[in-house]
């Protein structure tokens, strides 16, 4: 697959996950100054959109508001014109808190609308929750990117898109490489990038490699002629 002409690929930047500690890695920025100033050096490098995780004060994973707001008003400063994606994801909290800083009104925010195993625990994702985060961002005009770790996500995104329950245009993200799901597979990826042109033709797609295969999930990506997350 060769990526089509003069189309740009779109580098979605992960500064700081839920996982990752300080003693992992002391460069792992945890706090918001530390998230600013990462996200800045990207910016500047070209990443255009900042997918954004909180911490708390002894680095644990947040869904804070008030961290999210200042994390906020710090990248609209210092990167203007950046997309800022904040994440939903379920390490940062349960239930509906899940998604209260969605009231800040980010440009996107990450949206799983399944469940599946990761390495030590399910990454849990019940219908009634992915409605409810799906709603609550429709009402606040927030752009979903789907985090599809697995086929049936990318076909229960393509159908919530057709059903007009997600907001805006449809962006789905293959995360691969994480144990127990899906894997980071050139033939695995050939078929879900079918899966989009043929479902869902006008829509926008980006793939993530988790840890050793970041990169070699990038130039798939990327030749492929989507988007991707460093």
């Amino acid at each position: 697959m060769d990526t089509p002409a003069n189309k740009p690929c779109i580098i979605c930047v992960a500064i700081t996950g839920s996982v990752p500690t300080k003693a992992d890695n002391p460069a792992v920025p945890i706090t918001v100054s530390e998230q600013v100033e990462s996200t800045q050096e990207a910016f500047e490098a070209g990443a255009a959109i900042a997918h954004c995780h909180v911490r708390n004060d002894d680095g644990t994973p947040s869904s804070d508001p008030d961290r999210f707001a200042r994390l906020t008003e710090g990248l609209h400063t210092h990167c203007p014109g950046m997309i800022v994606q904040f994440s939903t994801g379920g390490r940062s909290g349960a239930g509906q808190a899940r998604g209260g800083m969605l009231p800040l009104k980010p440009d996107m925010a990450s949206l799983s609308v399944g469940s599946n195993n990761f390495p030590s625990r399910v990454y849990e994702n019940p219908p009634d929750l992915v409605d409810w985060l799906a709603a609550q961002m429709r009402s606040y005009r927030v752009t979903p990117e789907i985090e599809a770790f697995d086929l049936s996500h990318i076909l229960r995104a393509i159908d919530m898109h057709g059903r007009g329950l997600l907001y805006g245009k449809l962006y789905v993200q293959f995360v691969m490489g994480v144990k127990n799901a899906m894997p980071a597979d050139r033939e695995v990826f050939d078929f879900y990038v079918r899966m989009m042109r043929t479902r869902a033709p006008q829509a926008e797609w980006c793939a993530a490699g988790i840890g050793a295969n970041q990169l070699t999930v990038n130039v798939m990506g990327h030749r492929a002629g989507g988007h991707t997350r460093t």
